[in-house]
């Protein structure tokens, strides 16, 4: 949201309740819900470009489509790589994320409005949840598929692609997958934690079978099986690059130990 204000751009936010919300100086919040089509009239009135990131149910799809997405109006969607042709994208199909960003994609595409898709491949964030509370205990990573590699990429290069796209002009119609600048393994990913953090982090890997047993909670076992599938199609194979966050903001995607850095007080004790 900052790199969006910096624009200078008037920008609104959505929010089930504004009071809890929190965003930049100068976003405008008004309350709305995507489950509930009524409520998006007056957060949407006299806006010309809507960013959307879906989190709400499958249901819900329809109904709000038909109020968000309308001619004339820009739609940048926040969707996955699930049309890639790579093993770890296509490994875990089908699942119902990829089944709702393709019907959400096809609502948008015949409704006359414009629009971009931006499809991020891993991201580094993940890390956090995934890998943080073990490497803030003192304890082993353990995880599965230690030499399958992705290419994390951090969300302030999704951001600025989102950026790009919401102000600027050309992107109409364009499907942009976009990755971080470089393929790392789980292990090197949680080495370059270390590195980063200045700790000594310790990485064990474990079979799918054991993963299931382990990382089930906190994973929804839906969630983990779709992971295990990806990584387990993937192995063997390089990881997909794009270079598609440089061609579009001019800069180079930063890199994983450049999120490392920026995330050190999510992995210290």
């Amino acid at each position: 949201m900052s790199q969006l204000t910096a624009t200078g751009v008037s920008v609104r936010a959505m929010a089930r309740n504004p009071q809890a919300a929190s965003f930049p100086d100068g976003v405008e919040v008004v309350r709305g819900d995507l489950t509930v089509p009524e409520s998006l009239d007056a957060p949407l009135d006299g806006i010309d470009t809507v960013f959307l990131l879906w989190f709400a149910s499958p249901d819900a799809v329809p109904a709000a489509l038909e109020r968000i997405a309308v001619p004339g109006r820009r739609i940048v969607f926040l969707s996955s790589p699930h049309k890639t042709p790579h093993p770890f994208f296509q490994g875990s199909q089908p699942n119902r994320g990829a089944m709702l960003h393709a019907e959400i994609e096809r609502r948008i595409e015949s409704s006359g409005s414009q629009w971009t898709f931006i499809r991020p491949g891993i991201f580094a964030i993940n890390a956090v949840d995934w890998w943080g509370p073990r490497i803030r205990a003192g304890e082993v990573v353990r995880w599965p598929y230690a030499e399958v590699a992705t290419a994390p990429i951090h969300e302030r290069d999704i951001a600025a692609v989102a950026v790009r796209a919401l102000c600027g002009d050309g992107h109409h119609g364009k499907d942009y997958v976009i990755t971080g600048p470089q393929a790392l393994t789980h292990l090197e990913q949680v080495e370059t934690i270390g590195r980063a953090t200045g700790q000594a982090v310790r990485f064990e890997e474990i079979s799918p079978e054991a993963a299931l047993q382990e990382l089930s909670p906190p994973f929804p076992p839906p969630v983990l099986k779709m992971l295990l599938a990806a990584w387990g199609a993937a192995a063997g194979h390089p990881a997909y690059l794009t270079s598609n966050v440089e061609a579009i903001t001019g800069t180079p995607a930063r890199t994983y130990f450049e999120w490392a850095v920026d995330h050190a007080a999510d992995f210290r004790p």
